[in-house]
């Protein structure tokens, strides 16, 4: 299957375009078909990762038109949205999902898809594993039935997330009929403070923009903090795109990106590694090329975020305090902000930081890599879990905990009273075993904190795995870069 994939998704591209151009218009006009009469373009798709929940109906629906899979060998299932991640689990052990796992498992084995399952060692969440396995690589175009499947930016792919008629439309036809986006460009200028970490970035860049800044658009992130930060925090940058609104975001790949990918199981190697490296390094945007909309980020001014209400725009730094919708200029954001702050419990005025928390969470797609595990485990080492909290880690795959483990991560979660899961979704949604009580407040690195996300009535915060951790330990939110523990 290696050689397949790298086949089909390291060429380069059959045409250039003379007029200067993005580092997306470079990777979509690789993989344009052609232009269809409704002014969408289809375009190839080199990698097609299935998840359980919006792969059972594709499948059929490809059955009811007598169709198969064109492509099975660029195609791979994964079982992560509702797999409990109790230790030792097994497909049965979540009842309410014991169906469409199954349904998986059979379908998958119908077409001759791969499946990593709960009992696969590549199992994971289906944006941590893409990348940790080398199924997304710089360049390339990945879609999956899931709106984050924009992660795979941060490799300086394409991640487009579909629904599940378009699942069914990739499965028959290894294409994809869509708008072509927009190009919009987000500069991060500045140094970033010790204690602020992508997660923030992204938090912040939200907050100031608003959820529809991206509509339409594919969000390049650029400016010297993002090329200094790792591969795996520009995956969680490039996660959080769709919060922002865009349809997806990508940071141009780099010489990190290149030996991130090395070694990687499906990624190419030896000769043809150096030639796809040669092209992933030409991938960048023209000096003369134009964007529908650019903003500039100052890093230096950005302290560690954390959301006050029920959507990720709702957001400040850990030294505010929640706003008053009055404050707010337009009266939609005005009569938001206020629903929110009801379903939240909260009053204006009140102090992020010393706000009591019932559960914290570390894992999700955005931060269950294992960078993620190690900067929690570093504020709560030699610590403990406050009473009053249930503290979990969830890893993002099997691969990242075996990786923790190796090290004796999960060895300093449990010593602190840390939950040490298995790998998948977790808490980031409520499909699953794990849940928040109603009217309980979590903090959690996941992307969402919508009304119900973590169950009936549950009250979500989002902050980075920094400060979960030290909110965990101290039993509120405080700011981890002053009060790692009480």
């Amino acid at each position: 299957m290696a050689t397949a994939f790298a086949a089909m998704a390291d060429r380069p591209p059959a045409a250039t375009t003379a007029a200067p151009s993005t580092v997306f218009d470079k990777i979509w006009d690789a993989h344009l078909v052609k232009r269809l009469d409704d002014g969408r373009d289809l375009v190839f798709v080199d990698r097609h990762v299935l998840q359980e929940t919006t792969s059972a109906q594709a499948f059929d629906g490809l059955a009811r038109a007598g169709r198969a899979v064109r492509h099975a060998e660029l195609t791979v299932a994964t079982q992560d949205h509702i797999v409990s991640t109790a230790p030792g689990r097994d497909e049965a052990t979540n009842p309410a999902g014991r169906e469409l796992l199954g349904l998986m498992r059979t379908n998958a084995r119908a077409h001759g898809i791969p499946l990593f399952g709960v009992d696969d060692r590549r199992q994971g969440i289906v944006h941590v594993i893409g990348p940790e396995l080398g199924l997304a690589l710089p360049g390339s175009l990945l879609a999956c039935g899931d709106s984050h499947t924009s992660t795979v930016g941060g490799l300086g792919a394409l991640g487009i997330g579909v629904g599940t008629s378009e699942v069914e439309h990739v499965l028959a036809t290894q294409t994809l009929a869509m708008t072509r986006p927009r190009n919009m460009r987000v500069t991060f200028e500045g140094a970033v403070e010790p204690g602020v970490t992508a997660k923030d970035l992204i938090l912040h860049t939200i907050g100031a923009l608003g959820t529809a800044a991206g509509q339409g658009s594919a969000v390049e992130y650029a400016g010297a903090a993002i090329r200094r930060l790792p591969v795996e925090a520009r995956l969680t940058l490039c996660n959080m795109s769709i919060e922002l609104g865009a349809r997806l975001g990508l940071v141009a790949p780099d010489e990190a990106t290149v030996a991130y990918v090395r070694n990687r199981e499906f990624a190419p190697t030896g000769s043809a590694l150096a030639e796809a490296a040669r092209y992933w390094l030409g991938l960048r945007t023209d000096a003369d090329a134009m964007f529908g909309q650019e903003f500039t980020i100052d890093c230096s001014r950005i302290a560690p975020q954390v959301t006050w209400g029920t959507s990720p725009q709702d957001v400040a730094g850990i030294d505010a305090a929640v706003p008053d919708p009055a404050s707010f200029a337009d009266a939609k954001r005005r009569e938001l902000a206020a629903a929110a702050l009801r379903y939240m419990g909260l009053e204006p005025g009140t102090r992020l930081a010393g706000l009591p928390i019932d559960v914290a969470f570390i894992g999700s797609c955005t931060n269950g890599r294992l960078s993620d595990l190690e900067a929690a485990a570093a504020v709560i080492q030699g610590r403990r879990v406050a009473p009053t909290v249930r503290a979990l880690v969830v890893p993002g795959s099997t691969a990242v905990k075996r990786a923790a483990e190796a090290i004796g991560l999960d060895r300093v979660f449990r010593a602190a009273g840390f939950e040490w899961r298995d790998a998948g979704c977790s808490l980031c949604v409520s499909v699953n075993e794990d849940t928040v009580p109603p009217g309980a407040r979590c903090l959690a690195t996941s992307n969402r904190n919508f009304e119900n996300r973590q169950g009936p009535r549950s009250r979500t915060h989002l902050a980075s795995p920094a400060m979960v951790a030290a909110a965990a330990i101290a039993g509120r939110i405080v700011d981890v870069r002053r009060e790692p523990a009480p």
